[in-house]
């Protein structure tokens, strides 16, 4: 199983308008792709950044169902941010395996 990890640190004034448009929209999309299994969200409450930082994650049963997303789902899904959130946010993405 891997685990694809995005952080998003945001400004604080978008906070409530981008975590309702996440929770109704971004995350069913990403989910509606059928390449992860589940997903979780996550504040970061000791965050050195300034703003609010999130983690969202997802869990895929494997590379291939990730790749797939990455080839087939995520150019149009990252473009997808509504323009009021523009230059409001930072993101990074990782991708971690499982060990045990």
């Amino acid at each position: 199983m891997v685990l694809y990890n995005v952080t998003v640190i945001l400004d604080e004034d978008i906070q409530t308008d981008w975590l309702h448009w996440m929770k109704q929209r971004h995350i069913p999309e990403v989910m509606d792709t059928a390449c992860f299994v589940s997903h979780r969200m996550l504040k970061v409450l000791d965050s050195p950044n300034e703003g609010v930082t999130y983690c969202i994650q997802y869990i895929a049963d494997n590379i291939e169902d990730y790749n797939r997303y990455l080839l087939n789902f995520a150019p149009a899904l990252r473009n997808s941010f509504p323009e009021r959130f523009s230059n409001k946010f930072v993101i990074y993405r990782t991708l971690m395996e499982f060990i045990d």
